[in-house]
């Protein structure tokens, strides 16, 4: 992703570096579509002060110039990491990480159409025992069609990673999560994410969304979204036997925006998540509603805050013993057996959402908070999700910059172990054996958190070189062990990575 970073800058203004810190997406901003009703003040829906209920956010950088360009980029990054294997209680050594990587970016303009579209592909070798050479693949599209008073936008972004995509060390491929085209936004909603790393299992990832906003009056707007995830890993994580859970996911939005004062907007939002899982009997699907509060100052300050009730609907299988003097991971032992049941649950909830992006004189601050059911990114049936995070950037000098970036996520189970999980870890270790894990994670919950920074010089007109740090951190509740003596259920990493940057001048599309 760091090879497109300064592509909306340069696309903005040829002649002299751009003086902005680079945005998360590291993507170019978006065509501004033709104001409704002919509009241009802020007072009134448009593309500058977007419906409140929609995918779009306001620029920080109105009146940008729109172009069609072509921007092919590389980069070449090392990466030393202690645990690269990211296993449960790996050690500190080092090992390295090379990746060599290859870009483009294609922002085409008609009068009443813009199409965007990301590519960045290439390998990664990890000198870590049985890894070796691994592909590297992202790509994001969204066509947009405008007219007077809205807008329709079909999105896509795509990726085969050997790691989640929250929080990955800088200079890989998701470093950002999925990436955005222009000023827009994929909460946690939708899907699309992995919220936690463990081993190093090739996955992909894919979010498809089509989106349509339209202007009933000045002031008023409704908004729709629908959209399908999916995630499918290749294989297990040899470190600890986990199985990971594929999932696929079905999301609907609909939601009316409402103009209050020039800078502040109202909005009521419904949305709907089916969730799909390969264990058989952990499907699940709920409701949520959510009012929302926006005050916005345009070319400085966009905030956003929300809340409503959350509603779950399961009708999974769960497993209990025929004894229920036993515990689950007992039951066999003492010759008692696996039952099967059908618990079918309504569980009433809150969700919540959070943002705030500030543009000071230099710096751009970003913060973030997300409260949503999640597919449990590969660990659990799904999960009850707590994210936070904080990103800032700042230009140092006309040749150096600085960024930084902080995130946490707190995800707990959302459904029981399936009788076919827990047949798995039905055996219960003899009296002073050491400790067990489950293969199929019998945790309750889980962490993960990173919190990284680095440099960037640029050299030249077509060349950056970024040195960068980041702590990584997985960590499972106590119950991931099947006896409470201990276990290794915690895995951190610390990545120390160089790299450099190829970027030339956007070729002009007329």
């Amino acid at each position: 992703m760091l090879a497109c970073t300064l592509a909306g800058a340069w696309a903005q203004d040829s002649s002299t570096p751009p003086t902005e810190a680079p945005s998360q997406s590291g993507q170019p901003d978006q065509q501004e579509p033709v104001p409704a009703y002919g509009q241009q003040g802020s007072a009134a829906i448009n593309s500058e002060n977007p419906p409140l209920s929609g995918l779009d956010l306001p620029s920080l950088e109105p009146h940008a110039a729109p172009l069609s360009y072509l921007q092919p980029g590389a980069t070449f990054s090392e990466s030393a990491i202690t645990n690269g294997a990211n296993s449960l209680g790996g050690g500190s050594n080092f090992s390295s990480i090379t990746r060599g990587l290859g870009s483009v970016v294609l922002r085409r303009l008609w009068s009443n159409y813009d199409l965007a579209m990301d590519y960045e592909g290439g390998v990664g070798y990890y000198k870590i025992h049985g890894e070796g050479l691994t592909q590297l693949q992202q790509m994001d599209v969204d066509q947009r069609i405008n007219w007077k008073r809205g807008n329709l936008s079909l999105r896509d972004s795509f990726s085969y990673l050997p790691e989640g995509n929250f929080g990955a060390s800088y200079g890989a491929l998701g470093s950002a999560g999925i990436s955005s085209l222009g000023e827009s936004t994929f909460s946690s909603f939708f899907g699309g994410a992995n919220l936690g790393t463990l081993g190093l299992t090739p996955r992909i990832l894919n979010l498809s969304l089509a989106d349509i906003s339209e202007s009933i009056t000045p002031k008023s707007a409704l908004t729709a979204a629908g959209g399908y995830a999916f995630t499918h890993f290749y294989g297990s994580d040899t470190t600890t036997g986990t199985s990971f859970i594929g999932t696929s996911q079905v999301t609907a939005q609909a939601g009316y925006s409402r103009i209050l004062t020039p800078h502040t907007q109202m909005a009521l939002v419904y949305g709907y998540q089916a969730f799909d899982f390969s264990v058989y009997g952990t499907a699940f699907h709920s409701h949520v509603i959510q009012g929302l509060y926006g005050h916005r100052i345009t070319g400085r300050m966009d905030l956003l805050l929300g809340a409503g009730p959350q509603i779950t609907l399961t009708d999974t299988q769960a497993a209990v013993c025929s004894n229920n003097l036993l515990l689950l991971f007992e039951c066999t032992a003492f010759g008692g057996t696996i039952d099967t049941v059908v618990n079918k649950q309504t569980l009433l909830g809150v969700a919540a959402q959070g943002r705030l992006r500030y543009q000071l004189t230099k710096t751009a601050l970003a913060l973030n908070y997300e409260r949503f059911e999640t597919s449990g990114s590969g660990l659990f049936a799904g999960a009850e999700t707590n994210i936070i995070r904080l990103s800032a950037g700042r230009p140092i000098s006309r040749v150096w910059s600085a960024f930084a970036d902080i995130g946490y996520s707190i995800n707990d189970r959302l459904q029981p172990l399936t009788p076919a999980q827990v047949t798995q870890c039905a055996t219960p270790p003899m009296p002073g054996a050491p400790a067990v894990t489950c293969p199929a994670n019998n945790a309750i919950s889980y962490s993960y958190g990173f919190a990284g920074g680095g440099l960037r010089r640029r050299f030249g007109r077509n060349f950056n070189a970024f040195m960068t740090y980041q702590f990584n951190e997985l960590l499972f509740d106590e119950s991931y062990c099947v006896k409470t003596s201990a276990c290794n259920r915690i895995s951190n990493q610390n990545v120390i990575t160089f790299g450099l940057d190829w970027t030339p001048r956007p070729i002009r599309l007329d």
